[in-house]
């Protein structure tokens, strides 16, 4: 009786099989599309961040480079102190970073600051700093190390607005550059022909 059950089980299952592959075909219960969340769309100038919310912004301090004023930004430095004259001419922290002062002499560029002369809006509340390599020059990078600037006779101070006119200040014996182990990320925000 029981291989009897198992023959007849078989041949039904083959026949319903049969049958059902051989009917015309019923209606099919229409099965919705999967959905998936909508991502932001692409502008032409580049991801609608609007839904994002306001970020945090980030104070642009002003510099010059080959003669033109550019915006830049100090994010983090090796030093402390230096840290804190940071965050407080820029109401904006600054990190400490100590291995920043760890990088090698090809990841940096310079940034010169002036610790005596014209007064103005620099770290020391002189003159703006003056950068070295621009982005799209091929030493950009930037990291940069701190050269400090001193006249050696502050009534003959001039605004220095580029690499060439430090360089030839000290070549005149006007100046006297002293590097330092300082070293602190300072991205360009403008620079000339371009900006972020």
């Amino acid at each position: 009786m029981l291989k009897r059950f198992m023959f007849v089980t078989t041949g039904t299952l083959v026949a319903i099989f049969l049958l059902t592959a051989c009917s015309p075909a019923a209606t099919a219960t229409p099965v919705p599309e999967p959905t998936v969340a909508a991502m932001p769309m692409a502008t032409e100038a580049g991801m609608d961040m609007s839904s994002m919310g306001e970020a945090p912004g980030v104070p642009a301090g002003i510099a010059y480079v080959d003669g033109q004023e550019i915006r830049f930004m100090h994010t983090e430095v090796s030093d402390a102190d230096v840290a804190d004259v940071l965050t407080k001419m820029m109401d904006s922290p600054v990190l400490v970073v100590p291995a920043l002062a760890d990088a090698p002499e090809t990841m940096l560029a310079k940034v010169y600051v002036f610790k005596n002369g014209v007064k103005g809006m620099g770290p020391l509340g002189f003159q703006p700093d003056v950068f070295d390599n621009p982005p799209g020059s091929e030493g950009y990078t930037p990291l940069r190390k701190i050269v400090f600037v001193s006249w050696k006779d502050e009534s003959q101070a001039r605004e220095l607005k580029s690499l060439a006119d430090v360089l030839e200040a000290e070549k005149a014996g006007e100046i006297t550059l002293e590097a330092s182990n300082v070293v602190v990320n300072m991205p360009f925000v403008t620079w000339p022909g371009g900006q972020r």
